[in-house]
């Protein structure tokens, strides 16, 4: 075993004992909290709101703007993960001008900072399904991605549960229906939206939105780039 093996193996225990962990007693007065909050808002605000990110996402999932990075067919699996970390670099720096940029105006352009984000990250995810060499023609290859956006931007309980379907992706896979329709939209919407709020909400205030937006925006696309190629390193046969 190579020493870039060993990493990957070292990284691996430390992300899958992260993706099983339980509720922290904070955590779960969190989610209680919320629920309690989701369920005096009206249903069809919920509906609104799982209607618009749908909508949102699917544009981006199955829209026809993606332009994939050029992958050397020869390249060794360290050096297309090298590939995805100068990636990292871009996204990274723009998702936190982004939020810089957004945050500077208070409520009304920190509210704009939600849908680009999404796409940001989501483009992000494309890229790196790309550089590992997946078909994104496959509509199973995207709803890995949204797979992948849940793990790690969802409570504890809701992230081992998507945990234990990426772990056995293989035969998970095969009872995906091939109508887009049928994906719990409902649940995706609501685990992104409590779990970023709180972190986002300061970016609603002027001046100060600037910073949390650049701060926040930084970290959320380090995060998803960890927990992507953890992914796809599973997927690529990887075991910890």
């Amino acid at each position: 075993m190579d020493l870039y093996q060993q990493q990957i193996n070292r990284e691996l225990q430390v992300w899958k004992r992260r993706m099983n962990r339980r509720p922290s007693i904070l955590g779960v007065f969190a989610s209680r909290t919320q629920a309690r909050i989701n369920r005096i808002i009206p249903e069809k605000v919920h509906q609104a709101i799982t209607v618009t990110i749908k909508q949102m996402v699917r544009g981006v999932l199955f829209g026809s703007g993606f332009i994939p990075p050029k992958v050397e067919a020869s390249m060794t699996f360290q050096q297309k993960e090298e590939a995805i970390k100068r990636k990292l670099e871009t996204y990274k720096h723009t998702a936190a001008v982004e939020g810089g940029l957004t945050g500077l105006g208070g409520i009304l352009t920190g509210l704009a900072d939600f849908p680009l984000l999404l796409g940001i990250k989501l483009k992000f995810l494309f890229d790196i399904a790309t550089i590992y060499g997946y078909d994104l023609n496959d509509h199973k290859e995207r709803i890995f991605i949204l797979h992948i956006f849940q793990l790690a931007f969802s409570g504890a309980a809701h992230r081992r549960k998507i945990f234990s379907l990426v772990i056995n992706w293989d035969e998970y896979s095969k009872t995906i229906p091939d109508n887009i329709h049928e994906f719990d939209w409902r649940t995706f919407q609501q685990e992104y939206r409590d779990h970023i709020d709180l972190a986002k909400m300061a970016q609603l205030l002027p001046l100060v939105g600037a910073v949390v937006g650049y701060v926040v925006n930084y970290k959320l696309i380090l995060k998803l780039a960890d927990t992507a190629m953890n992914a796809y390193r599973l997927r690529a046969g990887h075991r910890a």
